[in-house]
């Protein structure tokens, strides 16, 4: 079964991953400055979420979007989820094929700091059980 039955959950739940990140303005610099925009595609469930680097502060968009991104990673939602609880190697999970890439792979090193803190924001969200960044009901817990 999917920690994430539904597109709607997957979104909420990275909603708020990514306002905390948007809180260390200077730890995702890196990224904010890049002038890049990234696309990940999730599966299981299908959901889209487009990074917007091209100037601070970082944007993040959910649903199909239109337009070209200089890289588009396709991936589980699943996988996110073991990257982000730090079961998985990012590099490991695309190395061994569980990530495929649209673009030149090597913008994804532009990701590093801002996977880094969705890292650590996921983690916090973890522990919390999702309370202390308003989950909005216990089904929004994919912990």
């Amino acid at each position: 079964m999917p920690v994430y039955a539904e597109a709607e959950q997957l979104y909420r739940v990275l909603g708020r991953v990514f306002e905390k990140v948007k809180e260390s303005p200077g730890a995702i610099e890196s990224f904010t400055s890049s002038n890049l925009v990234i696309r990940l595609r999730l599966t299981d469930p299908d959901a889209e979420v487009l990074l917007d680097g091209r100037q601070p502060p970082l944007e993040v968009f959910f649903g199909a979007r239109p337009g070209k991104a200089d890289l588009e990673l396709t991936m589980a939602a699943d996988l996110l989820h073991e990257v982000w609880c730090g079961r998985r190697k990012l590099k490991d999970a695309f190395f061994g094929g569980h990530i495929q890439s649209s673009g030149n792979i090597f913008l994804a090193m532009n990701l590093t700091d801002l996977f880094r803190e969705a890292e650590r924001a996921y983690a916090l969200m973890q522990r919390s059980g999702s309370a202390s960044l308003g989950a909005q009901s216990e089904e929004d817990s994919a912990f």
